[in-house]
């Protein structure tokens, strides 16, 4: 009679860890994910980044200097992809900033200028949190329509975030 209750308390402990560990062991956690960006092999934090005062997340291009040698038309699509993105934001523009890492031939950007970043894909889109992290990585696609995707993709990983942080 005593030990029932404690029989009863070590099955109710079991149970849900048995039921865990199966559900690792032989894969029934479903496997799709919410991101349409390419997380980052390794962490990348830029430096000085809290000097600039930035805002909760920044959109980035590496626009490299290979990237102006031999790929310059990709480049100056994604220049121009910035802008558009920036006004698709909509409401949500005064909590994200612009920035080109590199330096492009057009002097006169209204975004913010960065170091150069030799380490992150040329043309490539990145999101960066406040706090100088590279988060995700959009990278830059040949085909007009396969690139629009990508881009719309980061809108979405934005707004889902910016949400995010609005709800904690």
């Amino acid at each position: 009679m005593k030990n029932k209750p404690l029989l009863l308390f070590v099955t109710c402990c079991a149970i849900p860890l048995l039921l865990a560990y199966g559900a690792l062991k032989f894969d029934w956690l479903p496997s799709a994910v919410t991101n349409h960006g390419e997380f980052l092999n390794e962490e990348i934090k830029l430096k000085n980044w809290q000097n600039d005062n930035p805002k909760q997340w920044t959109i980035a291009l590496n626009y490299s200097r290979e990237c102006s040698a031999s790929c310059s038309a990709s480049c100056s699509e994604q220049l121009e992809a910035l802008n558009n993105l920036y006004i698709a934001l909509g409401k949500n523009q005064g909590k994200v900033d612009m920035a080109v890492m590199g330096s492009p031939s057009q002097a006169d950007l209204p975004w913010k200028k960065m170091a150069q970043q030799p380490n992150l894909t040329p043309a490539s889109l990145y999101l960066i949190d406040h706090m100088g992290l590279v988060v995700l990585e959009y990278p830059y696609k040949v085909q007009p329509q396969e690139n629009r995707l990508v881009q719309k993709g980061l809108l979405k990983d934005l707004k889902k975030l910016l949400n995010y942080s609005r709800s904690s």
